[in-house]
């Protein structure tokens, strides 16, 4: 055999040891979890440790290369037949009667349901500003004296005021009274052209004295009595509770002076905010129902009154209207109440509220697929109301879905998902280092043979499957959908505690990407580990940052979650390791 068919069958024998060695050590490492969690008794089969230490022991040279399966799609298949290999989905796991009384696991199915959702706000009680009236005055003048002197006071429509002192209403007075004086002269007059303008002269004063609020009844007093009053009482044009009050003895007041505020309150409207993603739900007319904290056990009931055309855009809410009626006053304006509003019912596919895990990014359920196996699967939610949630998409009508114990269920499934999948896969994947030990000459336990010539093996990393650098960390540049991402990290090498994550966005030519929604993921890899997720904020030229916690040391993962108006989205994936600890 010469030196570089030597070399070449050294390097394909180095790989599949570690692979077949990483079958090996998943499986058992798999067995064991499930024995501990107590869901079999299954043994581990001896033939494949004896395949495992007789090929340990076996030298390179004796090694048959030429028989050995290849590291391919079609070897991976048929490592579903071996022992102890579930064929099961992503997310599902296999619980025990025992187990599942004790975690107390109960499921029910999903069905088709008249659903009403249910709107819930804090209102906030109001005046019904269409019966709120101003008192003015429309010629200046001095107030004289208050009748209606406090703020809250009821007041009847037609009741007095107060009495206002104005030199230009009595003057005025005094022409009207000339006009008639005069008017009554010329009635026995020859002259029309004379008679007509005594009475236009008495109709303008009439109306001028009209025009400032002289009401009928005082103008008939006035010419009966033929003498000018030097004050006015002004009289309340409605009926209600006085909200404002600036009338004060002696206070000098001009035309359009606003002296009191009368809002009528046998009606209320009770104001409400509610999120963006609720405004298609609700209509006018729909019933409410409003608690206060000041009546409790007390319903009121009202309806929709009006959706303002306008959004609230740093609270990203609504603000919508009710009417309430308001018998005895009860109602004060400026409390707080919980309203409910029901929205139109509709038939749709439900499930209880509580079988619903919601993530942030996703929302899944548990089948119940019978004898103790739970499949994970993702829905799309829709309307929901207190108790029952509309699932749109991932459900069938049928389905027994796990309505307790969902927490539980979705740890052990992260748990055999990590200790069989990701294990497994992560130990094939051993014949990487366990190359580079080779060509470093460290690998303990084999016979290296010649090694003389493995300098050769420095260009092997450029060959397809053969990636023998490690993955560039702190600085990552990708390309994906017409855009470029540049991914920093402040500082450039993280360690456990908050570090800064800085994005640049560019488009196909260059140019910096301004209106992006960016979204950082990140999680650590490991069993149980939650995701996390932190918006980043567009600083300048298209620079994004935003600042993550990395609990701990090891590696994390961060997903970069782009969208971009007019392009498909962009997820991309990076690792980091991060100091302070170590996995």
């Amino acid at each position: 055999m010469n030196q570089q068919s030597y070399k070449k069958n050294f390097v394909v024998g180095v790989v599949a040891i570690g692979a077949i060695a990483g079958v090996a050590v998943g499986f058992m490492t798999a067995h064991r979890v499930t024995g501990e969690m107590g869901t079999g008794g299954v043994s581990a089969p001896t033939g494949l440790a004896g395949e495992k230490e007789e090929m340990t022991d076996m030298p390179m040279a004796q090694m048959d290369i030429k028989k050995m399966p290849p590291a391919g799609e079609e070897s991976m298949k048929g490592m579903a037949g071996m022992p102890g290999m579930s064929a099961a989905p992503s997310g599902a796991v296999v619980i025990p009667a025992v187990a599942r009384q004790l975690i107390g696991v109960r499921s029910a199915s999903a069905a088709y349901a008249t659903l009403a959702q249910e709107i819930r706000a804090v209102g906030t009680v109001g005046y019904d500003e269409r019966g709120l009236t101003q008192v003015t005055v429309k010629t200046s003048g001095w107030v004289r004296e208050v009748f209606v002197d406090s703020i809250g006071r009821p007041v009847r429509k037609g009741e007095p005021l107060f009495t206002l002192y104005s030199p230009d209403l009595l003057a005025t007075q005094d022409e009207h009274l000339l006009a008639m004086k005069t008017q009554a002269q010329l009635v026995s007059s020859p002259l029309d052209d004379a008679k007509a303008n005594a009475a236009s002269l008495v109709a303008s004063t009439r109306e001028r004295l009209r025009l400032w609020d002289v009401t009928d009844a005082q103008m008939a007093m006035l010419e009966r009595r033929g003498k000018a009053e030097p004050v006015l009482t002004v009289y309340a044009p409605s009926s209600g509770i006085v909200m404002k009050r600036e009338a004060l003895p002696g206070k000098y007041v001009e035309p359009g002076t606003t002296l009191y505020e009368v809002a009528d309150l046998s009606t209320v409207w009770i104001s409400a905010d509610i999120y963006e993603s609720e405004v298609a739900s609700v209509k006018l007319n729909q019933p409410i129902s409003v608690s206060f904290a000041t009546y409790p056990g007390e319903t009121f009931h009202g309806n929709m009154a009006y959706i303002y055309p306008s959004l609230n855009a740093e609270a990203r809410t609504v603000r919508v209207r009710f009417e309430l009626p308001n018998p005895g006053l009860r109602l004060k304006p400026g409390m707080y109440g919980n309203v409910i509003l029901q929205t139109d019912a509709v038939k749709a596919l439900v499930v209880p509220k509580e079988a619903v895990l919601e993530t942030g990014l996703r929302q899944l359920v548990f089948i119940d697929r019978g004898h103790g196996r739970y499949e994970q699967t993702l829905v799309k939610l829709g309307r929901r109301n207190q108790d029952e949630v509309e699932v749109m998409e991932g459900l069938n009508a049928g389905d027994r879905i796990v309505t307790s114990a969902n927490f539980l269920l979705d740890a052990e499934s992260k748990l055999t998902s990590a200790s069989s999948m990701q294990a497994m896969m992560g130990r094939i994947g051993m014949g990487d280092w366990q190359m580079r030990g080779a060509y470093e000459g460290k690998m303990e336990g084999m016979p290296m043979g010649d090694v003389k010539g493995m300098e050769g093996m420095k260009g092997m990393e450029n060959m397809p499957g053969m990636e023998m650098g490690s993955k560039k960390e702190g600085i990552e540049t990708r390309q994906m959908n017409g855009l470029t991402l540049d991914l920093t990290t402040v500082p450039e090498k993280p360690t456990a505690g908050n570090a800064l994550l800085k994005l640049t966005l560019n488009d196909q030519v260059g140019q910096p990407v301004t209106n992006a929604q960016v979204v950082f993921v990140y999680t650590m890899p490991m069993p149980g580990m939650t995701d996390s997720k932190v918006a980043a904020r567009h600083t300048k030229d298209g620079l994004y940052e935003g600042t993550v916690l990395f609990g701990m040391g090891g590696t994390w993962v961060v997903t970069v979650n782009v969208t971009v108006p007019g392009r498909p989205p962009v997820a991309e994936k990076y690792q980091f390791s991060v100091g302070g600890g170590g996995m």
